[in-house]
């Protein structure tokens, strides 16, 4: 049977680049495109995704939408800021912190923003089927990560696209460890991945994205990947670039 053709949007994060290698035995991905909409670490997201694409034989391209920095009052957008501080072992533990952190980071309606370019494309390319990486334990505390948003988007795809483009997402009932769990037995590099707010050499270590990347390298005893690719002296999140 002829696989169905797929988009990926692809972040350069650990949940969709893992997505995109579970969605490879089901789906012929013809192509990857990841968003610049003036993060902080808009460069080494591309970057991660392109080595990513490349790897595994994947054409990939970068949007570019400069106005939702204008709109948006995100911690991501800003290059000075104060973002919450975080440890693997907190996670879970401050619910009010975990949500604050969130709202800090919170980006109006990005996720149907971009799923909508992507489906654009898609229908243009006679393809129906989207890839995210969205997840069960990033769904607590961002509801375009959750399986109410996927139905929600897909009903509007179904009358705003001509071939129906539908979202799938591979590790929507997974957690962050059962994710880096299905990437190192899929042979994912995990030099290739980008999981920061924050842009720099090294991933910071200290921000909640970083902290959730962490603890489920931890719980899959991947520190050699957490010593290689992040900073672990915890700096304070106040002016820096």
């Amino acid at each position: 049977m002829q696989k169905k053709r797929a988009i990926v949007l692809l972040s350069g994060g650990l949940d969709s680049e893992i997505a995109t290698l579970i969605s490879l035995k089901k789906y012929n991905v013809n192509l990857a495109i990841t968003f610049d909409y003036g993060q902080a670490a808009a460069k080494q997201e591309i970057a991660a995704a392109k080595k990513f694409c490349k790897a595994y034989h994947i054409k990939h391209k970068h949007f570019l939408l400069p106005w939702l920095n204008d709109v948006s009052g995100s911690l991501l957008n800003k290059r000075t800021g104060c973002l919450p501080v975080y440890k693997a072992s907190e996670l879970g533990r401050f619910a009010k912190k975990e949500q604050a952190s969130a709202n800090a980071v919170w980006v109006p309606n990005r996720n149907a923003l971009f799923i909508n370019v992507v489906a654009a494309y898609a229908e243009s390319m006679k393809i129906g089927v989207i890839i995210t990486g969205f997840n069960k334990e990033e769904a607590n505390t961002f509801p375009d990560n959750s399986l109410e948003f996927i139905k929600a988007i897909n009903r509007s795809l179904y009358y705003s696209t001509l071939n129906h483009v539908k979202v799938v997402s591979p590790c929507k009932n997974m957690t962050k460890t059962q994710i880096v769990k299905r990437g190192f037995a899929l042979g994912l590099n995990f030099d290739f991945f980008w999981s920061c707010y924050k842009g720099g050499k090294s991933m910071c270590g200290a921000c909640e994205s970083c902290a959730r990347s962490i603890r489920a390298l931890e719980e899959n005893k991947a520190e050699d990947v957490i010593i290689k690719r992040f900073s672990l002296l915890f700096p304070p999140h106040c002016g820096e670039g």
